[in-house]
């Protein structure tokens, strides 16, 4: 977290924050060091993603009529992808190309593209970073790894049925979002496509829950990373600091309290708090308010509209007129 850090404020490409996000959401995941194979292939999952992006928000957005229904079928097999077993990595990145390419395509052609090849340089690097952690700090022999569920081949009926409701959740925002522009409100739309990742009702509130406690607990950290650094505003010093948070999440993430769960997240949260009020004029307790309330918003929606599609669902109707 500490190199992630220190690279992304030393050249500051573009979207550079990304890169100690990135790091800090693989870093957290129980999984071996990945192959030069594997990273390879998810190299190419952000080199695909961006294609499949570009190629919408250049070729198909200019035709609305043909990029509503498309922009519907591209999330749908989107979410069957996942929901068979595949790549999550993919997935993402394949959500935020779709999503955000085409907002920042209605303020600049070339802002689109700049910032999603960003998305991608940071994404490789992120990779990078991954294997030199694990070459200086390798993992134990005995380390237990949770066993990856294969991809299902062929066609999957539970898969389908859970990818429409997926997109039957998302599409009518993005939709929303993107027709007319709401980059400032971002936050709702990538908040809500990732926590119908699974459309469960239950899962869909209890990530919405989890997001804004992680949201709390980050914003607890990065209010003192703030203020640390307006008395220090030195680059040595915010590569210490961030060792030094960095090494605290850590150590509690790996640990067997409950509140372990919510602080991967919550060290994101407060990589994005602190990077976002860090800008000239920015205000950070207007930040994480604005954050929290962003996060509620979307936890919100999707708990409504999984509730609502819950109660309207073919197989729930037939089984309480049977009744």
């Amino acid at each position: 977290m500490t190199l992630a850090v220190a690279l992304s404020s030393a050249i500051e490409w573009q979207l550079s924050f990304l890169l100690p996000i990135l790091t800090a959401l693989m870093l957290a995941l129980p999984l071996p060091k990945p192959t030069l194979q594997q990273g390879m292939v998810l190299m190419r999952s952000s080199l695909i993603a961006f294609c499949i992006g570009f190629v919408f928000t250049q070729f198909i957005l200019p035709f609305t009529v043909i990029y509503i229904p498309l922009l519907g079928v591209a999330l749908f097999y989107t979410y069957y992808h996942l929901n068979r077993g595949g790549s999550f990595w993919l997935v993402l990145m394949l959500l935020i190309c779709l999503l955000l390419m085409p907002m920042l395509a209605g303020i600049h052609e070339g802002l689109a593209i700049g910032v999603v090849s960003g998305l991608v340089s940071s994404s490789w690097l992120t990779i990078i970073i991954i294997w030199i952690a694990h070459y200086f700090v390798p993992d134990k022999e005995t380390a237990a790894i949770p066993a990856k569920p294969g991809f299902q081949q062929g066609y999957s009926a539970p898969a389908a049925a859970a990818a429409v409701k997926s997109t039957a959740v998302v599409f009518p925002i993005a939709i929303l979002f993107i027709a007319n522009n709401w980059t400032s409100q971002v936050l709702v739309l990538i908040f809500a496509a990732i926590f119908t990742l699974s459309p469960n009702l239950d899962k869909g509130l209890e990530a919405g829950m989890s997001s804004i406690k992680s949201t709390l607990i980050g914003g607890c950290v990065a209010f003192f990373f703030y203020w640390l650094l307006v008395a220090v505003p030195e680059y040595i010093f915010l590569v210490t600091l961030m060792f030094f948070a960095s090494l605290g999440f850590g150590v509690a993430i790996n640990s067997a309290k409950p509140i372990s769960a919510y602080l991967p997240s919550a060290m994101v949260a407060m990589i994005i708090l602190v990077n976002s009020s860090l800008a000239e004029g920015a205000d950070f307790s207007e930040k994480f308010v604005i954050r929290v309330v962003l996060i509620a918003l979307s936890a919100i929606y999707v708990v409504l509209a999984l509730k609502a599609l819950d109660t309207f669902w073919p197989t729930r109707t037939a089984a309480r007129a049977e009744t």
